[in-house]
């Protein structure tokens, strides 16, 4: 409510009288005029800079203006076709301040936790021009007819709803250029501009908080018209539905049709009047953009049904940790309206519509294209089930809570403050003040600083603290002490606040500090109305020469202070806004060093209150008494050491002691002193009482209250007290004195160990977090430290190089260890204790044996770590079974993984590769691994990501990004693998491991400096960081062994479960309360029989429901894609393998339609919800597909058929990074393989290829029918379809006879059945489905949601009614029953057997008669009995993962990522299944083993399995035979992106080169791979086929040049196939290679735009041209020209192209060393692109059929093509082009010219008829296009697929 003064309202302008500009600023062009419209005084607002020119309210920042009115009224005019701002500072009762603009500059809406945005949109005025103008036109400046406008901000409304936060009062005011304004006015009424003060009267308006407009606040209106159709009213945020009555406003003029709502949410005042359009609009918008809409209430919502629903109901209210504050924020909006219409809108906004029943809160977070919605709170709720359940929060929130700090001081060790109760301490610890009880050692935690405390000072009574900031962000905070609360943060207006006195009565704050210049400043503030929610006034400040160490004011006067320092002490006062000071004459003591002062206690009643003694020490021992009242000295006593007890010295001989601190009670005094001694004196000084000696000196001393304990600090960061009448003297607090490094945890004896840059090891109890031991290092710096894991052994490796051993039993050094010259950068122990492993700064590794006390060296490597990574506690990491080492190493961009106990190298990953889309190199910071079931590693790189690789064949698994603003410095999995910790700069983060939420992440401050290291301690329950200091979190998830079971649910979880497969989702549930009771399901449940497994001999083990009354129950699964079949299987784990459930769904009988009708699209689906697993599984076999920024158009200009100019001759290269993508039918020769989105079918004999075409997607997988008529394949969905596509193709003639569609993510696998009347389909692991088509007519017959990933399936090769499925510890067993036209899924899900763990099975085959295998991601292969369902027998068959078996009578074939294939000889298994769990596995043989050249992805044998193809991940097929134990290289292609593309002379060749550092030679006619050079760890970038003509291949002259990343040059000899040249021209990667025409030159552009010419006979450069330079080469190309053409010498032209779209033309002649510029151009381009995530490349070539024209592409103003005449020196032609092009190149024969697009499109022209052909075929970006010599051939690549085509016509 508004104070008294203030109601009904306040003309702000008025009552500050803004004209006399006291108490009001103005800046630039502010004048005041008189409006002749408005008849009165207006203030004009104009300027080009709104910064620059405003009108502010108050004059300065620091004060306020105090106005509590709920509403602002702003009466003004925005200028015509200018942008405005408005900034309003208002206050919440939190006491933060928060700024709310709104602009005409703003696009959008924007918020944080302190700024709120708003866009103000300006519609157009009724007939006006801009009427009917489109809404998103509507932003921008104001438009020329905008009118007086009177906006009502409702500031109370704002806060809650967007900030969550309680309004108080407003602050400030800042008008901005351009506008008019007429008045500013506050109040607690709504007044409405068009009711008249009688209609008021006669509505009882008043009561209901709703009035007429007074006279001061209202626009003229002339007689006969009304104020609406003059003037614009606004309203902001519209919350009608919040009043009390809703009887007067806006009828809904769909009311009497039926219920219906109006689409419109516009609030209306309560008064029936007609809103403008303009305002309409603007209000729409305002709402669109920003927030929840509501409807009025007089237009019910009638709901003729109740939807079904699931709630996800988060925790209550919570406090987001500071990291997550912003990025929550922007995806949270409250609302509390009524509503009246469905839950969720499309009209892209973010809304929210609810039935108000109940104080609930909705939240909105956008999740890709729809909304996620979850409501809080109890009552019905109208959201999907799907959405809810997308919608789930990382839980605990929080997960961890701070328990205590171990450190003390950071700025200064002198602040430590007693509580006025006795029993706590309060000091700083860096950026963060504790509280510490000094009996129970519980701390309390004040955190807000963002730098460290430099100074405390409490109230007299201990309720207000108040605390400063060091840093260039200065500033001083004010706490609610006995709350925690932060009252006040303001600037202190000094750069570096030394000290903080806090007067007795809490209304008073002194401080001292320096300014910027380093000149000593005192300000005094007036802090009496923090606690009443005001304001902190600057009461004084004063610069001052003189020194000053201490200051505090005087607990009797809260107006004056006392100061001491260097040579002076010093009595201050404030007096009429003045800070004066007066020194204390001091004589002969002048120049003395004052250190601190204090007041006697005690006061007697004959005595003035000033009357007061105040003491002042020194560094030289003096101690003043100084008569406060006669500003004079009374004595002075010098303290003496070493005195004889009660001897009393008063001479000045010998040095006195050098008192730093002095704290006075009513009895005595205490001195603190650099000797390091607390000593007590009476207060006559006449001997010491008491002392205690502290190994350092003593920065500050503070006697109790009750005078009975004496606080007592170190310049070590030592803090205690000495108990006076025990004389006991108590440790409170120890630390280090500088920055800790490392730490390390061992969790027998609970102990922890930290190094730090103070030259110290240190142990502490973890329990009581005391110092246990303290070693010190004079002369060296400990650097690394670790615990061994099972004895009482401390290793600390140290800057020197050394590395010690220490027994903690015995307190003894063990052993020390010399084999390093440097800083010691890693130090660790195998989990097993058995070895011990150091690293130094200069890459050498040592490996130590710890079997006995003394360890002792190994063996050293030299060389191996990285040199240039920096150190770092985690430079060293063991996974958990002590078997794998893993380190950053030899370079900063390879991670290395050795076997731990040999140091022999396994793996090597090259980091800087992984991603091949980004620009700069990535490096490794950190590596960690995963527990050792899911064998991951974990490195953390320079870019800012997680990359999670497989420990044993280094695949990238997935990427976290970004993770910190900063490099990663430290991270920690837990042990049960749910959570990561991550340090990165000052802050934490708490990851969900499986990144299963919406946000995965929590965030903590408090550090602050950046955290070295964080990990878990090892019971899991605490986490720790070091930094600044030691912080203790309480880590409050439970471990995965104290999880409730997530298996044990009632019959209900357990259709949930099967529903949705979301058992994690459940687990995750029971570990909160839930907040809300389930709703009952409003379809009838399913009818379910539940029997036992039949016994062996009956007919079957699977058990099936009779009935089911709703085929769209929540239990079942989703609907088809096509509509015509609905079936569903519940997938439940029974406890004993006994129970199984299966839900059988009704089945609607409908006609049989055509394979064109029913499957060429997808139909209309209702969806239930079903599991999303957000985290790939962990297994190679499961397919990811490639990542591509770009999509396919719908539509393009596709050729008639018969009229395509270009035909599809080959295609280079196999996709290895699909799964299953290869088949070869041994009896009719049928071979198959994809290459992109291609499939390529092969003549295994003649080599010739057909191409399939229907994909616009990379294709993942195929499946060949048993007779080899129909293939299957599978693809992602294409642009605008919502499924995956399926195309079935008959393989007689290569036609697509039916595109099926159902899943919604990737397809994972395809079988057919043994008769081929079945396909089954499997989706992903986030689609989660199995679809069963009839191959008859291509109708779904069934879909199945299952609750978990699944990676592999097969038809028995026996029956067609029996498959089998394979994924997470499971075998699943499916069985089809068919009665008549409905067919019925049932399944037995079988676990593996308990000793192989928690394992997934990734691949399966049947075998002969009933025996199934399957292979693991651990390397076992099981063999299950079919008829039983159980795994009888397991054997080790690989080390990694085995992801193909193929089996052939008594013959096994099994592939893995280790690269191996193995044949196994399993004819002894059949025999073995009638032994049961009795069989062992040394009957199985293994007979061959081949190893390739990467994982294995794919294979197809013969019957006898004799010969094979063999796919791998490098992009390679091998013709397989076992026979002669041979392997050939079938296909072959790049496996990263290929770089460049070129055809030999005599184009009987191409040359490739890719990013995987090879050139390839392709022969042309059979596309087989004829030489390959290798350059390792570098990319190759370019690549030129030398000019000169040949007469046959193999000739001598045959060469190829190649550029490469590290700035070389390379010629290689063709027919000798050996490197003749390396040349190193550039500093950087080279972009661009070109031979001249005779070949006598190498042209060679870089990536800095240096041009270098060399001659590949001498390796010499010749000229560096230095034109471009700054932006890469894109483009160099030569011709031949007439000598003396264009007027210069020479018989070549050649040009430049570079990235900033320059194009340098230039004439030579080599032989005459000449090269000059013939010409220039520069094309110009848009300021700032909109839509592209990557500027397309700048490209030229000379145009052959014009040797005068050159022809350029490029990001431009337009998208075309430029023909550029170079004797004309313009522009002679442009065609368009659809896309801006990303490759280009010209036919030397007739006039056509290929351009590619990033849209995956090639397009021919022919020019210059510019008649257009667009060409599909690639799956990605076509970033390279190359004519032949001859123009009759054309290559293309996009990523690593190489496209042959050739020109049939034209």
């Amino acid at each position: 409510m508004a104070a008294a003064w203030q109601r009904p309202y306040l003309n702000v302008f008025k009552h500050f009288r803004v004209e006399e500009w006291k108490r009001s600023a103005k800046e630039g062009d502010v004048t005041a005029l008189t409006d002749a419209k408005l008849k009165g005084t207006v203030y004009r607002i104009r300027g080009s800079i709104p910064t620059s020119n405003y009108l502010q309210l108050p004059r300065t920042g620091t004060q306020s203006l105090g106005l509590t009115g709920r509403y602002l009224y702003l009466l003004f005019r925005p200028m015509p076709c200018k942008h405005f701002v408005v900034h309003l500072d208002v206050a919440t009762e939190e006491s933060q301040v928060v700024r709310i603009s709104f602009s005409t500059l703003f696009k959008e809406f924007k918020s944080t936790a302190t700024w709120l945005q708003f866009p103000f949109l300006f519609g157009a005025a009724k007939g006006s021009a801009r009427d009917g103008t489109a809404r998103r036109d509507l932003v921008g400046a104001a438009p020329a007819e905008v009118r007086w406008t009177c906006l009502v901000l409702d500031l109370h409304s704002i806060l809650s709803l967007y900030l969550s936060r309680r309004y108080s009062h407003l602050k400030s005011v800042k008008l901005c250029s351009n506008l008019l304004v007429k008045n500013l006015c506050t109040s607690d009424l709504l007044f409405d501009p068009g009711v008249t003060f009688s209609e008021a009267r006669q509505a009882d308006l008043v009561c209901r908080g709703v009035a007429p407009m007074p006279r001061e606040m209202a626009f003229p209106v002339p007689k006969g018209e009304k104020w609406h159709d003059l003037y614009d009213y606004i309203r902001f945020p519209s919350e009608v539905s919040k009043l009390p009555y809703d009887s007067i406003q806006k009828s809904c003029p769909g009311s009497a049709a039926g219920g219906q709502v109006s689409k419109d949410p516009i609030q209306q005042l309560p008064q029936p009047v007609t809103l403008t359009k303009a305002v309409r609009d603007r209000l729409s918008l305002i709402h669109q953009i920003t927030s929840p809409k509501a409807m009025p209430r007089r237009c019910p919502a009638i709901t003729k049904s109740i939807p079904e629903v699931r709630l996800t109901a988060p925790a209550p209210p919570r406090a987001v940790p500071a990291g997550d504050r912003e990025q929550e924020k922007n995806q949270r909006l409250h609302s509390a309206g009524d509503a009246g219409r469905s839950p969720l809108v499309s009209d892209g906004g973010i809304h929210v519509y609810a039935h108000q029943r109940t104080e609930r809160t909705i939240r909105a977070i956008h999740a890709g294209s729809e909304e996620s919605v979850c409501g809080k709170g109890p009552g019905p709720g109208v959201l999907s089930g799907r959405r809810a359940s997308a919608c789930r929060r990382f839980l605990p929130d929080p997960i961890l809570k701070l328990r205590t700090i171990i450190g003390f001081g950071g700025c200064s060790t002198k602040w430590a403050l007693w509580t006025r109760n006795n029993t706590a301490v309060v000091y700083p610890c860096h950026a963060v003040i504790v509280t510490l009880q000094i009996q129970t050692g519980e701390q309390r935690f004040f955190i807000g600083h963002t730098d460290k405390v430099s100074a405390l000072a409490f109230n007299g009574n201990s309720t207000l603290l108040a605390s400063a900031q060091a840093g260039p962000l200065s500033v001083v905070r004010l706490w609610d002490f006995p709350t925690g609360s932060c009252l006040s943060v303001f600037k202190s207006h000094v750069r570096s606040l030394l000290s903080l006195s806090f007067s007795y009565s809490g209304a008073v704050l002194c401080g001292v500090g320096k300014d910027g210049h380093g000149k000593t400043m005192v300000v005094v503030w007036n802090v009496a109305q923090v606690t009443r929610g005001g304001e902190v006034a600057v009461l004084a400040k004063a610069h001052t020469d003189v020194d000053i160490q201490a200051l505090k004011i005087a607990f009797f006067d809260d107006t004056r202070m006392v100061s001491c320092g260097r040579d002076n002490v010093r009595l201050w006062r404030v007096r009429s806004g003045a800070l004066r000071s007066c020194p204390v004459n001091l004589g002969e003591y002048h120049s003395l060093e004052f250190t601190d002062l204090a007041f006697e206690e005690g006061h007697a009643a004959e005595r003035e209150p000033e009357d007061r003694t105040l003491f002042v020490c020194s560094k030289s021992g003096h101690v003043l008494e100084v008569d406060y009242k006669n500003v004079c000295m009374r004595s002075v006593r010098r303290l003496l050491p070493a005195q004889p007890r009660g001897c009393q010295r008063q001479d000045k001989a010998g040095p006195g002691i050098a008192i730093n601190s002095i704290s006075f009670s009513s009895s005595f005094c205490a001195t603190g002193s650099e000797d390091g001694y607390l000593r007590l004196w009476p207060l006559d000084f006449s001997a010491v009482v008491l002392e205690a000696e502290h190994e350092a000196p003593v920065s500050s001393v503070c006697i109790s209250p009750d005078s009975r304990k004496v606080l007592c600090t170190t310049a070590a960061g030592n803090l205690g007290y000495l108990d006076i009448q025990s004389r006991d003297y108590n440790t409170l607090m120890r630390s280090h004195e500088d920055s800790v490094l490392a730490f390390s945890v061992e969790g027998i004896w609970k102990q922890m160990a930290t190094v730090s840059q103070d030259n110290t090891i240190r142990v502490w109890d973890l329990g009581s977090m005391q110092q246990l031991y303290d070693f010190t290092a004079a002369d060296e710096m400990p650097c690394a430290v670790a615990f061994h894991p099972t004895q009482q052994i401390l290793a600390c490796g140290f800057d020197s190089g050394m590395v010690r051993t220490f027994s903690l039993a015995a307190s003894d050094l063990l052993v020390e260890h010399k084999q390093h010259r440097t800083v010691i950068t890693g130090l660790t122990f195998s989990p097993d204790g058995n070895f011990m492993f150091s690293s130094c700064l200069q890459g050498t590794l040592a490996l130590y044996s710890c079997m006995a006390q003394k360890s002792h060296v190994l063996r050293v490597l030299g060389n191996v770590v990285a040199r240039d990574a920096g150190s770092g506690p985690d430079a060293l990491v063991v996974s958990g079974d002590s078997r794998l080492l893993a380190f950053v190493g030899p370079s900063k961009y390879v991670v290395t993984v050795m076997e731990a106990c040999s140091l022999d190298e396994l793996l090597r990953v090259d980091i800087s590769i992984l991603d091949v889309n980004s620009t700069a190199l990535d490096s490794a910071v950190r590596v960690c691994f995963a527990p050792v079931p899911r064998g991951e590693l974990l490195v953390s790189t320079s870019s800012n990501k997680i990359l999670v690789l497989d420990a044993k064949t280094g695949r990238r698994v997935r990427e976290v990004s970004p993770v910190h603003k900063l490099p990663c410095s430290s991270l920690a999995l837990s042990k049960d693998g749910r959570y990561l910790l991550t340090a990165g700069d000052k802050v934490i983060k708490v990851w969900d491991y499986r990144m299963r939420f919406d946000i995965n992440f929590q965030v903590y401050i408090g550090h602050s400096e950046p955290v070295r290291q964080v990990a878990f301690t090892p019971d899991q329950r605490h986490v720790i960081s070091v930094g600044d200091a030691i912080f203790l979190w309480d880590f409050l998830a439970l471990p995965a062994e104290r999880s409730p079971r997530a298996g044990a649910h009632s019959s209900e979880s357990a259709l949930l479960l099967g529903a949705e497969g979301s058992s994690e989702k459940l687990k995750d549930a029971s570990e909160t309360p839930r907040q809300t009771v389930p709703l009952p399901l409003l379809s009838s449940p399913p009818c379910l029989d539940v029997s036992s497994v039949h016994q062996a001999g009956c007919q079957s083990i699977f058990s099936e429901s009779d009935k089911e009354e709703e085929a769209g129950l929540p239990g079942s699964s989703r609907m088809v894609a096509n509509g015509d079949k609905d079936a569903s299987v519940l997938v439940v784990e029974p406890v004993r393998n006994e129970e199984l459930l299966v839900v059988r769904p009704k089945v609607r009988q409908e006609s049989l339609k055509s394979p064109g009708e029913s499957a060429n699209e997808p139909r209309k689906e209702t969806k239930h919800p079903k599991s999303q697993c957000s985290v790939r599984p962990d297994s190679y076999r499961h397919f990811t597909p490639r990542f591509k920024a770009s999509v396919l158009p719908q539509n393009f200009l596709c050729p008639p058929a018969g009229s395509e100019v270009l035909k599809l001759k080959a295609v280079i290269g196999y996709n290895g990074n699909g799964r299953g993508n290869m088949v070869w039918n041994p009896d009719t020769g049928f071979f198959a393989y994809t290459c992109g989105c291609v499939i390529v079918v092969e003549d295994l004999h003649s080599g010739s290829q057909n191409h399939w075409l229907g994909h616009a997607e990379e294709i993942s997988t195929l499946a060949v029918s048993h007779d080899a008529q129909v293939l299957a394949s599978a693809s992602g969905k294409r642009s605008g379809d919502s499924h995956c596509q399926i195309c079935i193709w008959n393989v007689q003639d290569g036609v697509c006879t039916a595109s099926l569609f159902h899943h919604e993510t990737q397809v994972q696998a395809m079988a057919f059945s043994r008769d081929d009347r079945f396909l089954i389909t499997l989706g992903d692991y986030s689609d989660q489905t199995i679809a069963l088509w009839n191959t008859y007519t291509y109708e779904l017959v069934s879909s199945t949601c299952i609750s978990e990933p699944v990676h592999d399936v097969a038809f028995s090769p026996l029956s067609h009614r029996d498959l089998a499925c394979v994924g997470k510890g499971a075998m699943m067993f499916w069985l089809l029953e068919q009665q008549g036209a409905v067919v019925n899924l049932k399944v037995h899900r079988a676990p593996v057997p308990d000793v192989l763990g928690p394992v997934e099975l990734t691949s399966l085959c049947y075998g002969a008669d009933a025996l199934l295998y399957s292979g693991t991601n651990s390397g076992q292969i099981c063999v299950w009995d079919t008829e039983t369902n159980c795994c009888f027998m397991t054997w080790e068959a690989d080390e990694g993962e085995i992801g193909v078996l193929v089996c052939r009578c008594n013959r096994l074939v099994s592939g893995s990522n280790t690269k191996r294939i193995r044949l196994w000889a399993v004819a002894a298994v059949q025999e073995l299944r009638l032994k049961g769990p009795d069989a062992r596995s040394s009957s199985v043989l293994l007979e061959h083993e081949i190893t390739l050249d990467g994982t294995i992805v794919s294979a197809a044998f013969d019957d006898s399995l004799e010969m094979g193809i063999v796919g791998t991940t490098a992009g390679t097929l091998w013709y397989i035979n076992w026979t002669e134990s041979t392997s050939i290289r079938l296909i072959s292609g790049h496996k990263n992106k290929v770089t460049e593309v070129c055809f030999s002379p005599d184009e009987t060749h191409c040359a490739t080169c890719g990013e995987d550092g090879s050139v390839r030679i392709w022969s042309l006619g059979s596309t087989e791979l004829v030489v390959q050079f290798q350059v390792l760890n570098q990319s190759c970038q370019c690549l030129a086929w030398e000019p000169r003509p040949v007469v046959s291949w193999g000739a001598e002259s045959q060469h190829v040049v190649a550029g490469y990343s590290d700035g070389t040059i390379r010629v290689f000899s063709i027919s000798r196939t050996e490197m003749e040249l390396k040349m190193h021209p550039h500093a950087v990667a080279l972009t661009a290679i070109a031979y001249s025409t005779d070949g006598e030159m190498i042209l060679s552009g870089a990536k800095d735009g240096l041009v270098a010419v060399s001659s590949p006979h001498t390796g010499m450069t010749v000229h560096v041209l230095a034109e471009h330079k700054g932006s890469p080469i894109t483009v160099l190309q030569c011709t031949r020209k007439q000598y003396r053409d264009f007027g210069v010498e020479g018989g070549e032209l050649w040009l430049a192209t570079s990235s900033d779209r320059r194009v340098s033309v230039w004439a030579s002649d080599w032989l005459k060393d000449k090269c000059e510029l013939l010409d220039w151009l520069s094309f110009p381009a848009p300021a700032s692109p909109e839509g592209l995530g990557s500027l397309p490349p700048s490209l030229a070539a000379f145009c052959p059929w014009e040797p005068s024209t050159l022809v350029y592409v490029g990001f431009g103003m337009q998208k075309e093509a430029l023909f550029y005449s170079l004797r004309k020196k313009q522009i002679v032609e442009k065609i368009s082009l659809p896309y801006f092009a990303t490759s280009l190149s010209l036919s030397p024969a007739a006039r056509f010219m290929a351009v590619g697009f990033g849209e995956r499109l090639l397009r021919l022209l022919c020019c210059p008829t510019s008649d257009a052909q667009d060409y599909a075929g690639h799956d990605d970006a076509v970033h390279l296009c190359r004519f032949a010599p001859s123009g009759h051939r054309l290559l293309t690549a996009s990523h690593s697929a190489v496209l042959v085509w050739e020109l049939t016509g034209g």
